[in-house]
């Protein structure tokens, strides 16, 4: 008989946790949510107040049945999942399934898996928070909801098989306004002028004064005019001021800064943040991943203190307490730190390393003295002109904090200055003008979103919550609403103006501009569902209204507010809209008319087709009869980076070159086209897909495409290891994952005592009859 039962929700969890409880306690997992709504249907019952129609998944039913089973065996059921809403509602769920006697069930929470944590939650449970569990039922059923009664109408009047989201819809929302405030924006030029000056330094060495004109000059002539002025001036320092000045530590990591940073220092994308925390939160290494709250306990307080003096001394510490300015905040009451501050590393894989030293890092710079500078300010006069030129340094008196850690940034600035120790002068020194620059530059677009920068914007606006940011930005990109690549940028020139000597040069130069890396792009069928959903259900896409939804999940996490009475004001205007919608609204394509064929005169537009964006020439009707044309149209796929909003009619038409005829090959016709699935060449009936960021279909020649196809040839040829001629439906291949058996379209996994070359048909037949191997869990005994 089992004396005590912990239930958790991962494995690794249980693992962990069961080190540091004795022989009485068994400790299993539930492997997340052990139930949902059932998916035929909506999943809620609508007549009846909004009832969650909760359906035990398959997958789960043996797990349960095993649950059931201890449970009913154990003196004392522990129910430690997380202790956010979604962890509250798992523990609900649990004690809901498998029937559990209120009477011999404790609920305990913990924010960090070390074994003090676990023995005082054991010492202090507590009951249920079904206010937390009711928080979460409204959000599953709010966006169970808008999502079934929205994606019916997306399939009608845009395009059949599309889904929509509350919260992921508006976070599309932002990308696609964000993009086209982009393609609207027009760049300005203006001079940037700056000097190098000649100067001793203390050694008597002559060394460079790099000083920058303040202002900027619009035009070139306002430049060629100052640097005529500057060309018989006299240039002396009229003005020197040193300041102090001190930097502090950014506050301990909550879910949304540590996202943020992972991807601008370690290159991780969000969802691989979360994941990579969550091993080493589940691995006792770090405290509960999903929080808003930057808030240290007094342990780690001291502990940070205790690690800052015996490793930098003293004068490097100081004790910070930092509060919560995010409103509702609700995961869980301390930042994210690691659970022993006094390691500075930890064994794992080399992500789990690096992520886990970023937050030990950043960990004790909330704990240090603030860095301390002193910033020079030299103000340079041209005796010519009212303009002065001014020279700046940085002196890095006490390195306090940066020791060791320094937040990042989204956007560094452009041009930004590595300001260092001024050279000594002294006012009213005349100083040797060595030259003079002004280079063209132009004013900045909006930066596309990465997805740290999306994070911090949903989090400004109040949309989302710590557990629902990584889910967000997958979404969005799962249903091709939204795609994450890198573009290249363009050639621009730009001139520039250099007076050295007493004598002027101008010079044109190129530079490459717009390059983007690992950013946010709306898709054309992202920018058409948008477009619906803000004409149709603005309510639902109004940041405002999503920021006060998330208010309200606070509300009834308080026990503030009765959860179905929010679903309820909610649900009454919002179906009305959907009824609407279906019998008013337009059906959405976003065509767009580019313009006439050259030579045909025939009408050229673009729109989103039932594969995606499409190019079409010609039209499928005659005039405003609804009579279809004499001439089908014809169709071409836009290619990757094109867009419907701003492909122009010359991109179009080079669209319409293809398919392309290369030639023959083994008596063959080899031709080159751009379908469904990207750009490909066709020979003999079978298809070879041109390489990404390489290949160009409209400029592809047949020596080219004839390497493409032996290319797949030999990796086809590889791919196979035996066939039969008995039976041609049995192969062995060679897989992703290692050899098996391919049989009737399922495949078979091959024993490891067996060697796949040396197989036959009977050996195969066994092993197919034996069906797919599949690995089976290990249960833990009780002691």
């Amino acid at each position: 008989m089992v004396e005590n039962l912990v239930i958790v929700e991962s494995p690794a969890k249980a693992k962990t946790i069961e080190k540091f409880l004795g022989k009485d306690f068994l400790v299993m997992s539930s492997f997340g949510h052990v139930r949902d709504l059932e998916k035929k249907g909506f999943g809620v019952d609508i007549e009846n107040n909004y009832t969650p129609k909760y359906i035990v998944s398959t997958d789960k039913k043996k797990v349960v049945t095993e649950l059931k089973k201890l449970s009913k065996e154990a003196k004392t059921v522990w129910i430690a999942s997380d202790e956010d809403r979604e962890g509250e509602a798992i523990a609900w769920h649990l004690m809901e399934v498998l029937g559990l006697d209120v009477a011999k069930t404790k609920r305990i929470v913990f924010h960090e898996i070390t074994k003090e944590a676990i023995l005082k939650a054991i010492e202090t449970p507590r009951n249920l928070d079904i206010s937390l569990v009711n928080a979460q039922q409204a959000r599953r059923v709010l966006d169970r909801l808008v999502g079934f009664e929205v994606s019916p109408v997306l399939w009608k009047k845009v395009k059949p098989a599309l889904s929509a989201g509350r919260v992921q819809s508006v976070a599309v929302r932002l990308i696609v306004e964000r993009e086209r405030e982009i393609n609207k924006f027009t760049p300005t030029s203006a001079f940037r002028v700056t000097a190098i000056f000649k100067v001793k330094d203390a050694n008597g060495k002559t060394v460079d004064l790099k000083a920058e004109l303040p202002q900027r000059f619009n035009t070139k002539e306002e430049t060629l005019a100052f640097l005529e002025q500057c060309k018989n001036a006299e240039f002396s320092i009229a003005d020197i001021t040193t300041k102090p000045s001190r930097r502090s530590p950014a506050a301990p990591f909550t879910t949304s800064t540590l996202q943020q940073e992972a991807s601008r220092k370690l290159g991780y994308s969000v969802s691989q943040t979360m994941t990579i925390a969550q091993r080493l939160y589940e691995n006792g290494k770090i405290t509960y991943m999903r929080t808003d709250s930057v808030n240290l306990s007094g342990l780690a307080i001291n502990t940070a203190k205790e690690t800052i003096y015996d490793t930098l001394g003293e004068k490097y510490h100081k004790v910070r307490q930092y509060k919560t300015k995010a409103k509702g905040a609700q995961e869980a009451h301390e930042a994210i730190r690691p659970t022993y501050i006094q390691n500075n590393s930890v064994d794992g894989t080399a992500q789990e390393k690096r992520l886990y030293e970023l937050i030990w890092k950043r960990t004790i710079a909330s704990q240090m003295a603030d860095a301390e500078l002193e910033k020079t300010t030299v103000t340079i006069n041209v005796s010519t002109s009212d303009k002065h030129f001014v020279a700046t340094g940085e002196v890095l008196k006490f390195d306090g904090f940066l020791r060791v850690y320094l937040e990042s940034k989204d956007d560094e600035e452009e041009n930004g200055s590595d300001a260092g120790l001024l050279p000594p002068v002294k006012v009213n020194d005349v100083l040797d003008m060595k030259q003079v620059d002004c280079v063209q530059r132009f004013s900045l677009k909006p930066p596309r979103y990465t997805e740290a920068s999306l994070v911090r914007k949903l989090e400004e606006q109040g949309i989302g919550r710590p557990s629902t940011y990584a889910p967000i930005i997958s979404t969005i990109q799962n249903r091709g609403y939204v795609v994450k690549e890198d573009r290249e940028g363009v050639e621009r020139q730009y001139d520039t103006l250099t007076l050295k000597k007493g004598e002027i040069k101008e010079a044109t130069k190129t530079e490459i501009t717009g390059a983007e890396k690992s950013k946010l792009f709306p898709t054309d069928i992202g920018l058409v569902v948008n477009d619906y959903l803000i004409k149709n259900f603005e309510m639902i896409l109004n940041y405002s209204f999503t920021a006060n939804v998330e208010a309200q999940f606070d509300e009834i996490a308080e026990g503030e507010r009765e959860w179905t009475q929010m679903i309820d004001e909610f649900y009454h205007p919002f179906h009305e809209k959907v009824e609407n919608a279906l019998q008013t609204s337009e059906k959405a394509n976003a065509e767009r008319i580019l313009g006439n064929h050259p030579e045909t005169g025939k009408v050229i537009s673009v729109k989103i087709g039932r594969y995606g964006p499409l190019a079409q020439l010609g039209e499928t009707t005659n005039g405003d009869s609804d009579e279809p044309a004499e001439e089908k149209p014809q169709f071409a796929s836009l290619r990757p980076g094109q867009s419907i909003e701003t492909i122009t009619l010359e991109e179009a038409l080079e669209l319409f070159k293809l398919p392309r005829q290369l030639g023959e090959y083994e008596e063959k016709v080899v031709t080159v086209a751009i379908g469904r699935f990207g750009p490909y060449v066709r020979h003999d009936s079978k298809f070879f897909s041109l390489e990404k960021n390489v290949d160009d279909p409209l400029t592809i020649q047949l020596d080219r495409a004839i390497e493409l196809i032996e290319v797949k040839r030999e990796k086809d040829r590889k791919a196979v290891i035996m066939t039969y001629d008995e039976d041609p439906e049995v192969r062995v291949l060679n897989g992703r994952f290692g050899p098996y058996i391919s049989y009737k379209k399922k495949n078979y996994k091959i024993p490891k005592s067996q060697k796949p070359e040396e197989l036959s048909l009977e050996e195969c037949m066994k092993i197919i009859e034996a069906g797919p191997k599949k690995a089976t869990r290990g249960k833990k005994k009780s002691k």
